[in-house]
């Protein structure tokens, strides 16, 4: 069957499953379970991943699962579609019967509906693959504990990505309408690092601060002088955002302490600029320590990259949205600071992560992810499953005509069809560190 008429079959599937979906995603819902907590989600997703006839692998932690689509492929490689299914550690708000009915536990992200749309997904291409009509490999990827992050990782080690040569996901987007996805070639999402900085010294009394070092000032300085020293040593296209979080010292008024620390996060948009930070952090925070004689201890946690969607694979996106939700439908993404960690995938191989419209047109009311009274328009489910399926099948589709991940985005859209993704600004160019 051409691709064509196994996306035409679409329609006819989500009339029949899409209640279905719905009611699989109220569920999760409420009995939401954060990161490496998953037990029942994962039963629930190998069950119905069963009933379509797959053969669900368990993740060696005991929660996410990954489930392999043979189709009619020429070799092993595969296409990986991606969802993250833990929620976020927050109270649920919602007045709806589907409310979270585990306290501390909240899907305020959307990955119950990730899961819901990836699980629709399997089962439409599972049927096809049944049928004789799947044109290449699918492997679904049911992730856990995005929110922690590591659960990208977890995959990895897992084999996760063995034969794997493109990888897609979708994300909600509340600032979006139904029916609308939002691509961006390039980053989409930023790294997110932690830094700790703890300065000591002999302590004394206020009275007397050039006896000593005077660690709130010092503190002080490190709050200011450091995002600002940061900002004349990077590139400024390079999106890096130093901001505090905590700050602690001290418990007399008339006393200088001999102990304080200050934590915060770091946020990046471009990988090399990334790479690069905890170096050039380090140094200005030494620097700055000296001028008030603390002893400076550094402390920098790595988190996520940035999240870097392929070209030609965004552009199979855009293409599977022209060619399912009609011309219109997409629009470019705007960049976000916060973190992915879908990122960690498109490390190893090309991708891209979309955004999918969740707000329902004209609603007043405005959600925002990671709120404690997030929902959806329920209708996106379907959106989304006609969105996966038709990349995947796109993307099947330019294997097959020997696209790769670093084609030319024009030609590979080109292949099925497709409507390009604006790209970011200008390329950055020469040396990102001062």
């Amino acid at each position: 069957m051409a691709e064509h008429s196994l996306l035409g079959e679409l329609d006819s599937f989500l009339g029949y499953h899409e209640s279905e979906l719905i009611e699989f995603r109220r569920d999760l819902h409420i009995h939401a379970e954060v990161g490496y907590s998953e037990h029942r989600t994962t039963r629930q997703i190998a069950l119905r991943l069963e009933a379509a006839g797959l053969q669900p692998r368990i993740l060696p932690k005991g929660t996410g699962l990954v489930a392999d689509i043979q189709g009619d492929a020429k070799d092993d490689a595969t296409i990986a579609l991606r969802a993250d299914i833990d929620a976020l550690p927050i109270t649920d708000e919602k007045q709806v019967s589907y409310r979270s009915q585990n306290p501390g536990a909240c899907h305020a992200c959307g990955h119950d509906a990730h899961t819901a749309i990836l699980l629709g997904t399997g089962m439409f291409l599972a049927k096809a693959a049944r049928a004789g009509v799947l044109p290449g490999n699918v492997r679904l990827i049911f992730q856990p504990a995005e929110e922690v992050p590591g659960g990208a990782l977890d995959v990895i080690a897992a084999g996760g990505l063995a034969s794997v040569e493109r990888i897609f996901a979708l994300h909600c987007d509340p600032n979006l309408d139904l029916g609308k996805i939002g691509t961006r070639i390039g980053s989409i999402t930023a790294a997110i690092d932690k830094i700790k900085i703890r300065l000591t010294g002999p302590g004394g009394h206020t009275a007397r601060p050039h006896l000593t070092a005077d660690l709130v000032f010092a503190l002080g300085k490190m709050i200011t002088e450091l995002p600002a020293a940061l900002s004349r040593r990077m590139d400024p296209r390079s999106g890096m955002s130093l901001v505090w979080g905590r700050v602690s010292a001290g418990s007399a008024s008339n006393a200088i302490p001999d102990a304080g620390e200050v934590e915060g996060t770091v946020r990046c948009l471009h990988n090399d600029a990334w790479l690069g930070a905890p170096d050039l952090l380090k140094e200005l925070v030494e620097l700055t320590a000296s001028a008030y004689c603390a002893v400076p201890d550094f402390c920098y946690e790595r988190g996520n990259p940035p999240t870097v969607n392929d070209g030609a694979c965004t552009n199979l996106v855009a293409a599977a949205a022209d060619r399912m939700l009609g011309p219109g439908a997409v629009t470019q993404a705007a960049q976000s600071l916060g973190g992915e960690d879908f990122a960690w995938y498109l490390e190893s191989v090309p991708g891209s992560l979309f955004r999918l419209g969740t707000r329902h047109p004209g609603s007043p009311q405005e959600f925002d992810i990671h709120q404690p009274c997030f929902d959806i328009d329920e209708r996106a489910i379907a959106v989304g499953v006609k969105m996966m399926a038709a990349t995947a099948l796109a993307a099947i589709g330019d294997l097959g005509d020997d696209g790769c991940g670093d084609s030319d985005p024009a030609a590979a859209a080109g292949a099925v069809g497709a409507v390009g993704a604006a790209a970011d600004g200008a390329a950055l160019t020469g040396p990102l560190l001062g």
